[in-house]
């Protein structure tokens, strides 16, 4: 124990031989799609270059092969970048005047879409977008001239004002908050290197627009900060002490370095002693270092370039990296590093990062705090992962630690140009090699390839890792982070798209009725025969009937304006922004966790969110916590742990299982053993490092196993398991202070840390690390075990190993990875029965949904593995193919594995995703995952959130040979499978077909196919296969894949579409979806930055489509389909009354009436019916999500619904004109007094309050809820006319109109015209509904009517989030038992239980299963054989001792036990058995043999076919073999 301390300082290190490996995708040909405003954007940037991108490599030189992992496609492309430090640009670099030729972005980025100099312009530039706005301003210019009669052109133009004012200060506040996040991420503190030269961009000028933006950006902060200075008297104070606490610290490292400035030669004295990071003042009895200095109990000695330790023996063949520093080049010694901004870092800047702060651009890694170069990251904002990535320093470059060495520095970075590919990175680092001793001896050019493992990309977070020192790539928008973001669009929902077209015909009806008003009026000033020429003094037109025909046309364009409503848009706009207030004030959707509301961040679309067909999603973080749990693990074919997970639950619901009460069954009893486990830990060894609230698994049996119970054998294979969790990982531990110390697990990945705590939980604890050895806590003993090489998990090897020298002094292999892998490099002829009961642990442990994994050992000769070594270090040090090497050298000695067992882990979903996803799809929306991880783990997490199940056929679409040609076959035989070809018919009629597909077939693809099939050659089929089934996995996808997905599925099937997403990696996604949904959760807020509604969890997505999308859509279809129908009939009113004046285009309303009619009689119903309208209520909504469809479908906002509203308009305004007329034609109405009102402006009041009440009236009955205050809204707004005119006409200022009101409302034809013209319009509308909702119910109408009737009162008295259908309410009915009871048994087997076919889950899912529903004619998965429990057989029980979970687990898997095995979608027991490690056998022939075993192994994985004569006996079951 004498060592813990110096051990807590040590702890960090990282193993010395690692192959970093954990974050590259395999190699796949190059896409075609980017988004084109990308490409724009840097083309104009940085130009497109006469020929493709010249790639480095990823590990190669400039003219090595290319980069075939970009995303960046076949476009002419930025040919690279030289970057210089500390040389001078050479001639070929700089332009005629020598200034620099290269132009690199800045690193200040901008998501928000307006600044203060453009916001105006621009604003304005988006708003006349919409052919209303520029139609209404020309009516304002054409107002101005009196000649075509606008009684008063500046009141006109108010409407327009306001709604343009309005709708700006809208997008001001939306713009605003993007703008505050900006300047937040654009102003953060980042240490720059200040004082040097840097030559790439020291000379580039600003230019005068920018300072202009300067000025201005300066101007408005000055007067922000002096009114808030003016307005709080704390302010002034508290800014000083803001400011006081932002002042640029000096460097710590140039005060150390100006103390021993006096030196002769500063780099004599050890100044690699110096530290990076802020430490305390040193101790009175403590000495600066020295020459020889003593770190971590080793002496290091300064040896020219590099710093070695004494005692350990330098590999023969080293390669000798060199160093890119100049010892005799004479520097300034000026440079330090300052505190400086984001915004302030430019290509070719030094940088230094400290632990826990985020990158601010794309930087090369230098040097880093480990002696080994390595440091770590966490890329949750790039990526969507929370694991940490390795990332390591340049060998050349690592003894540049300070700001003096970085003056001294002398080398040229040549990178390629900005691409998407977050996975790749060419580049090569050169410079001039001098002799560190003697400065006459001529120097030699040296170059190192730089790969994606030396590059930290922007948005990503430094971790366990002291600092590190970099230099800048790559800035602002041609980073990788942002040439995914794309730019952030401007989204316009669909209703205001297809309302332009409703504005057009509109404005067709408007030019026809102005043709005839100038065609009337012109042939009638042409009659010499007519009153007019003896009456009238001349014509505006001077009497030239062709002159006053046009004059009386755009006389009829102003007197008839409203037919294109202006005041719709207003409307419209205040109905949104009322609708995301009650969205953001939704406490259902508020995370407590987080304090986080629903945030509608885009106001403008939120009906399209009633309209979603296609939803995307994110996996991890977005569908899942992201938090891995181990919950159980097969040993010695002994299975562990108890635990009962969501995707059991969806298996016991799908067979008629209460889940509720058997999942509080077992809860209690896994609650049970938790207890007895930890008192039995704690009897055997008071494991200081356990905490119980961390425990998770859940296995009494396993502790008692180890204490002995069960024998000796089992108990050393207890303790070989768990060494084993301890030893094989690339896990860092991090130290809590305490007594004892709390030790947390980060790692590359989350199994690997769950893996490490789980060892730690029963007592084989990781304590830290020495070096190259790991210090392991053994039940109190505490061991170290040195580690000789590591070699990584990736995608192709789907497996890790370690390779460890025990105390003992033997040398082991542990390898963990994938079932199939490692059952292929088992011993042959060896464990035969241990792998069979292995195998079926593990096909039970994958079918509740867990992520499986394989651990196994060999032990290593110390000669063999000497050899190896000699190979592995030859592989490790080239510069070419490195990976393939490294990869065939590792292939080599993975073989002859001894199986120890399995560990199932479980990546817990959110709260609620599993009831969510089956919501969205009862509604008729299709869920497609688009995630970064493998295909293993979405497959695992597709079943857990019963986005999978076993009722479907999976067709995992991999293409292995990249052709398009394989990939073309591939989707030819998988159309087959519905009949179909891919053709342009056929997707003509997908896009009219919104039924979602039978729940038949689910399709799996990863990136790398996905790249071929989004090809345009090929994009047509690979949809239309999509199309046709359930659920839609794409593994391995970039985020632009991501957005190409996006793209291809809302432009190819026309239909509306959102993402979701919680991490950088999905803005591209979000941002071009119709509809893009951020998660405020742990990976991170860029999602939400870019994101159009922002949400706390994934279920709450379900309110917010189904509930507040639904709403929105039907409101405003309804609300749009009211407005047009209410000005048709106030504007054909002045239309009939035109017949009578010969066009003439003059008022029969008071201008008053034509002024107030949509500002005040008929806005607020309008505007209340788009607010708060329901049809049915929220909790209806959800437990009957199918109402949903009509918005999917767009049946709510339809061509032959506006029309139909349009003929109701005019028929409507026909009997309000010519009611009136009939009445007063025939006779003449006087009042009391003898006075007549049948004069223009009283006959108006007529007309006018009969168009007033009939629209509110009209507006109430398309009005599904009649509460109080939609009634009091109506009644206001209807007797405001009269209130109104009552006023207005009581002043001699309305002059003709003086004393109307009284004289008119005094009249009994008045009351009498308004009744029955009331019910004339009224009365066919009123009919039409009856019919319809009593003879021809729609969906709506029979909920609404079960509603009344009480069959959801039940939803009262339910708190649930999502409540449940009425048939869920029922108790299940007797007959159906009965029913599950007699279904006949089909496609069973019998035979050999060893021969029965099974297989694993890595690779397992392909087309060949059968589905009775599919065409295929295969053999497969149905729930033909569901049983009751009481039918299972007791036998099938593990007798030995309880095993609670082991049994609820085998009893599920026996109802449907023979059509499971007929299938191959999980592990199987006797395919692994059966594979006898072919690839084992033939390791040693040579790697020439590699292809043919791997193609014996997929043949093996094949379904052999099941007949009817081979159907297992259910009810005789064959009993289980003895345990081994």
């Amino acid at each position: 124990m004498a060592a813990l301390p110096h051990l807590e300082d040590s702890e960090v290190t990282n193993p010395v031989k690692r192959i970093r490996w954990a974050t590259h995708r395999a190699k796949g040909p190059k896409a075609d799609h980017k988004r084109q405003s990308l490409k724009e954007r840097l083309h104009r940037r940085i130009g497109s270059g006469e020929k493709k991108r010249d790639s480095l490599g990823k590990e190669g030189g400039p003219l090595d092969n290319g980069d075939e992992g970009s995303d960046v496609g076949s476009e002419e492309q930025d040919p690279g970048r030289r970057v210089y430090f500390n040389l001078a640009l050479p001639a070929e670099e700089r332009d005629e005047d020598g200034h620099p030729k290269a132009n690199y972005a800045r690193n200040k980025i901008r998501t928000a879409k307006y600044t203060p100099i453009s916001f105006v312009p621009k604003n304005l530039w988006w708003q006349f977008h919409n052919i209303a706005n520029v139609y209404f301003l020309f009516i304002i210019i054409l107002g101005i001239f009196q000649i075509f009669g606008a009684s008063n052109p500046a009141l006109n133009a108010v409407p327009l004002i306001v709604i343009l004012t309005l709708t700006a200060i809208k997008d001001a506040v939306e713009d605003w908050r993007r703008t505050v996040l900006d300047n937040e991420l654009n102003n953060a503190p980042v240490h720059r290197l200040v004082g040097f030269s840097n030559v790439n961009t020291a000379e580039d000028t600003v230019s005068m627009w920018r300072r202009f933006k300067k000025a201005n950006t300066r101007a408005i902060v000055w007067v922000w900060n002096s009114w808030k200075t003016k307005k709080s008297s704390k302010g002034k104070e508290k800014g000083w002490r803001e400011r006081a606490q932002d002042e640029l610290r000096p460097s710590l490292e140039t005060r150390r370095a100006s103390v021993l400035s006096h030196r002769s030669s500063y780099r004599a004295h050890g100044e690699d002693g110096i530290p990076m990071t802020p430490v305390p003042s040193p101790l009175p009895d403590q000495k600066p270092p020295t020459d020889a200095m003593n770190i971590d109990g080793q002496t290091h000695v300064v040896e020219g370039d590099q710093a070695k330790v004494s005692g350990i023996k330098t590999p023969q063949g080293q390669k000798f990296w060199g160093s890119v520093m100049n010892p005799f080049t004479t520097t300034p010694d000026k440079a330090r590093f300052k505190k400086d901004a984001w915004k302030s870092v430019q290509v070719g800047d030094f940088v230094r990062l400290y632990n826990d702060e985020e990158i601010p651009a794309d930087i090369v890694i230098l040097s880093t705090s480990s002696e080994d170069g390595a440091c770590y990251v966490e890329t949750k904002n790039l990526d969507g992962e929370t694991n940490l990535k390795v990332r390591s320093a340049l060998h050349s470059t690592r003894d540049v630690k300070h700001a003096r060495h970085c003056e001294r520095a002398e080398f040229v970075i040549e990178s390629e140009g900005p691409h998407s590919n977050i996975y790749s990175y060419s580049a090569v680092i050169r410079w001039q090699q001098h002799d560190t001793k003697d400065p006459n001896v001529p120097t030699y050019e040296m170059a190192e390839p730089v790969s994606i493992n030396n590059l930290l990309l922007r948005g990503c977070q430094l971790r366990n890792t002291e600092w590190v020192l970099g230099v800048v790539v790559f800035t602002g928008e041609e980073t990788k982070t942002m040439i995914n973001s794309g730019i952030t669009p401007s989204k316009r929902a669909k209703i205001t798209k297809d309302l332009n077209w409703n504005v057009i015909y509109n404005f067709i009806i408007l030019f026809g009725m102005c043709l005839v008003s100038g065609i009337i009026l012109g042939v009638f000033w042409a009659k010499p025969d007519t009153s007019h020429s003896l009456f009238e003094f001349g014509s505006y037109g001077d009497n030239k009937p062709a002159l006053d025909g046009v004059i009386s046309f755009w006389a009829g364009v102003i007197l008839f304006q409203n037919l294109v409503p202006i005041s719709l848009y207003i409307t419209l706009e205040i109905i949104r922004t009322l609708q995301a207030i009650f969205i953001y004030s939704d406490v259902h959707m508020y995370y407590e966790a987080l304090d986080y509301p629903c945030t509608p961040k885009s106001w403008n679309i939120s009906d399209d969110v009633g309209q979603i067909e296609y939803i995307f999603s994110d996996k991890t973080g977005t569908l899942t916590q992201n938090v891995m749990e181990f919950k159980k693990c097969t040993v010695n074919g002994v299975p562990y742990g108890e635990a009962y997970t969501e995707a059991q639950a969806g298996i016991q619901r799908r067979q008629g299982i209460d889940v509720d009460e058997e999942g509080a069954r077992a809860r209690e009893q896994i609650a049970r053993d938790r207890v007895r486990m930890l008192e039995g830990i704690r009897k055997m060894h008071d494991n200081p490092y356990l905490r119980d609230e961390d425990l998770t698994f859940v296995a009494p049996d396993y502790i008692a196993d180890l204490a002995g119970e069960s024998g000796q054998e089992q108990k050393i294979a207890n303790e070989r398991f768990m060494v084993a969790l301890a030893l094989c990982h690339t896990v860092i531990t991090e130290r809590t202070p305490g007594d004892p110390p709390k030790i947390e697990f980060k790692a590359q990945s989350p199994d690997e840390a769950a893996l490490v705590a789980t060892a730690r939980d029963v007592g084989f604890t990781l304590v830290g690390r020495e070096d190259d050895r790991l210090v392991v806590n053994v039940l109190g003993e505490e061991r170290r075990y040195t580690v000789l090489n590591t070699l990584e998990f990736n995608s192709s090897r789907k497996r890790m190993s370690a390779i460890i020298r025990m105390p003992n002094g033997k040398i082991i292999l542990f390898c963990k990875g994938a079932d199939s892998m490692i059952y292929s490099r088992l011993a042959p002829g060896h464990q035969r029965e241990l792998r069979h009961t292995t195998g079926e642990h593990l096909e039970m442990f994958a079918r509740e949904g867990l992520r499986t994994l394989c651990i196994a050992q060999r032990e290593i000769e110390e000669e063999e593995y000497q050899e190896w070594q000699k190979d592995y270090e030859l592989a490790a040090n080239a510069i070419n193919n490195r990976e393939d090497k490294l990869e065939e050298v590792s292939d080599r000695i993975e073989n002859d594995l001894w199986l120890l067992g399995g560990t199932a882990i479980e990546d817990r979903l959110q709260d609620g995703v599993p009831d969510a996803i089956s919501l969205l799809g009862r509604a008729g929306i299709k869920l497609w995952v688009l995630t970064g991880d493998k295909v293993e783990t979405a497959i695992n997490i597709g079943f857990s959130c019963n986005l999978l199940d076993n009722g479907m056929d999976l067709i995992v679409f991999k293409v292995e040979d990249e052709s398009l040609e394989t990939a073309e076959a591939m989707l030819d035989k998988n159309l087959a499978i519905f009949n179909m070809t891919g053709s342009e018919g056929e997707l003509a009629a997908a896009q009219d077909n919104h039924e979602p597909p039978a729940p038949t077939h689910a399709i799996i693809i990863d990136g790398d196919s996905l790249k071929l099939v989004l090809g345009d050659s090929l994009k047509r089929k690979f949809l239309l296969l999509c199309k046709q089934c359930r659920s839609v996995l794409c593994c391995r996808v970039s985020p632009s894949q991501k957005a190409a997905v996006v793209q291809m599925v809302k432009s190819g099937l026309d239909c509306l579409t959102l993402a979701i997403g919680d991490g950088a990696n999905d803005v591209a996604m979000i941002q071009e979806a119709h509809v893009g949904v951020g998660i405020a959760g742990v990976e991170g807020r860029a999602a939400v930055m870019s994101s159009d509604y922002a949400i706390g969890q994934f279920r709450f997505l379900t309110r917010l489509v189904l509930v507040h999308g639904r709403w929105s859509y039907r409101r405003l279809a309804e609300t749009i389909a009211n407005f047009f129908y209410k000005n048709l009939v106030w504007t054909f009113s002045l239309f009939w009354y035109q017949i009578y004046t010969n066009f003439d285009c003059q008022y029969i309303f008071d201008y008053t009436y034509i002024i107030l009619f949509n500002l005040a009689f008929t806005s607020l119903p309008v505007i209340l019916m788009g607010v708060l309208d329901q049809d049915v209520d929220d909790k209806v909504s959800l437990a009957v999500p199918q109402l949903y469809r009509r918005g999917i479908e767009r049946k709510e906002w339809t061509q032959p619904k506006f029309w139909m509203y349009m003929f109701d308009g005019i028929y409507q305004s026909s009997i309000t004109f010519f009611m009136v007329y009939l009445l007063f034609s025939p006779a003449t109405f006087n009042t009391a007094n003898g006075q007549s009102i049948d004069d223009l402006k009283r006959m108006g009041v007529f007309i006018a309050t009969i168009a007033v009440v009939v629209a509110n009236f009209y507006i109430l009955f398309n009005t599904y809820r009649w509460d109080w205050l939609m009634l009091l809204i109506v009644v206001i707004s209807t007797l405001l006319v009269w209130f109104w005119t009552g006023i207005y006409t009581a002043f001699t200022g309305s002059a003709q109109f003086y004393k109307a009101a009284p004289e008119v409302y005094g009249s009994l034809a008045f009351w009498a015209i308004l009744l029955v013209a009331t019910i004339m319009c009224l009365l066919p509308r009123f009919t039409v509904k009856s019919i319809q909702k009593i003879y021809f119910p729609g969906d709506v109408d029979i909920i609404r009517e079960q509603v009344i009737q009480g069959k959801f009162d039940y939803l009262k008295e339910t708190d649930a989030f999502i409540p449940p259908p009425p048939e869920k309410v029922k108790s299940m009915s007797s007959s159906e038992s009965s029913a599950a009871k007699t279904k006949p048994v089909a496609n069973t087997h019998t035979g050999d239980d060893d021969m029965r076919p099974i297989y694993p889950p890595s690779v397992a899912p392909t087309a060949t299963t059968h589905n009775p529903r599919s065409q295929n004619g295969s053999n497969s998965t149905d729930y033909t054989f569901r049983r009751s429990l009481e039918t299972i057989p007791a036998h099938r029980i593990s007798l030995d001792r309880p095993r609670p979970s082991y049994d609820r687990a085998r009893m599920s898997m026996d109802r449907v036990r023979p059509s499971f095995e007929a299938s191959n979608e999980f592990t199987s027991a006797a395919l692994l058995t059966r594979m006898e490690s072919s690839h084992s056998r033939h390791s040693q022939l040579g790697q020439q043999q590699t292809g043919h075993t791997m193609s014996r192994l997929r043949n093996a994985f094949r379904r052999p076919t099941v007949t009817r004569e081979e159907q297992p006996d259910l009810d005789h079951p064959p009993l289980p073999q003895a345990q081994q």
